[in-house]
């Protein structure tokens, strides 16, 4: 694991309150667990977007030839688009971009597969570090699906959003996946399923630590905690540690005290307003063209173009 990956561990865990990244949470492991988590009754995000691009999906690619999509993961969400874009004869090249160089692979063997001729250009790394690493192209779509850009906390959201305008041209796309803001009760429940399928991928932020940085957390000693901060507008995940604790992060330079009942946050996600989204992109240089919802408005896609 690059040293700027343990520089941020080690600036998280130090920083009030204490926090981890949320892209720790996806190594091969984590990513079979996510995958598990989107075909939960109570997660409904994945659903909701799916409908979305399996109803938009000709229309937003009209006349797009590339797709890079960032926090690719195996390219299930953006399956419709890639269908629509070989459909209209028009689909050249597909960009895989994620922090997890196994599920880059597989996607590209897959993909390949599926659509024989198909150019696929993988990319591992960090977006928020990493996107000089994407191929110039033409005409393309450059989506961030799942709500993904919700993790990001607002300033670092405006400034990645102001990067992303500068790769785009002014034939190209951003495609943003966004949940909506909804009731606490439904909210909740999509992190904390009755399973505990979305526990156990929280504490598997624990064992990505304890591999690649030679930390030697008990996952089993922490609980899994998911609240929602109205004022903030987010979902928050966290792991509450059960007992008093004291962890070695070696690679990090670090030594964790941790007394019973304190908590490590893993995760925010941010739920939006279109007027949120318009001011956001605007922020960035970015026009809101058109914003599309499911038929109950829990989950928005929208599409933007540089101004």
């Amino acid at each position: 694991m690059p040293d700027t990956v343990a520089a941020d561990v080690r600036r998280g865990l130090t920083a009030t309150p204490r926090e981890l990244s949320p892209k720790l949470l996806y190594d091969a492991r984590g990513s079979e667990l996510f995958d598990r988590i989107t075909t939960l009754p109570e997660y409904y995000p994945t659903r909701c977007e799916r409908s979305i691009l399996n109803r938009y999906a000709t229309h937003i690619c009209l006349g797009m030839r590339e797709l890079v999509e960032l926090g690719s993961g195996t390219a299930s969400k953006t399956r419709a688009l890639l269908y629509a874009m070989a459909a209209a004869g028009e689909l050249e090249r597909y960009v895989p971009f994620d922090v997890d160089e196994s599920v880059v692979a597989r996607c590209a063997n897959e993909l390949t597969e599926l659509y024989p001729g198909l150019l696929v250009h993988g990319v591992v790394g960090d977006f928020e570090r990493d996107l000089v690493q994407i191929p110039a192209g033409k005409r393309r779509i450059v989506a961030l699906l799942g709500g993904t850009i919700g993790n990001l906390h607002p300033p670092e959201r405006a400034a990645f959003l102001a990067r992303l305008r500068g790769l785009l041209r002014a034939e190209d796309r951003l495609v943003l996946g966004t949940d909506l803001v909804k009731g606490r009760a439904e909210l909740l429940a999509a992190y904390d399923d009755g399973l505990g399928v979305t526990a156990e991928f929280n504490r598997n932020v624990l064992r990505v630590l304890n591999r690649s940085l030679g930390a030697n957390f008990d996952p089993d000693a922490f609980e899994h905690v998911a609240r929602y901060d109205v004022e903030n507008s987010w979902i928050e995940m966290c792991l509450r540690a059960r007992s008093p604790q004291r962890v070695s992060i070696p690679d990090a330079e670090l030594e964790l005290e941790l007394a019973a009942g304190d908590e490590l946050r893993t995760e925010i996600s941010t739920k939006f307003t279109r007027e949120r989204i318009e001011t956001e992109l605007a922020d960035a240089g970015l026009e809101l063209i058109e914003l599309f919802t499911d038929e109950d408005a829990r989950f928005a896609l929208s599409v933007a173009a540089p101004r």
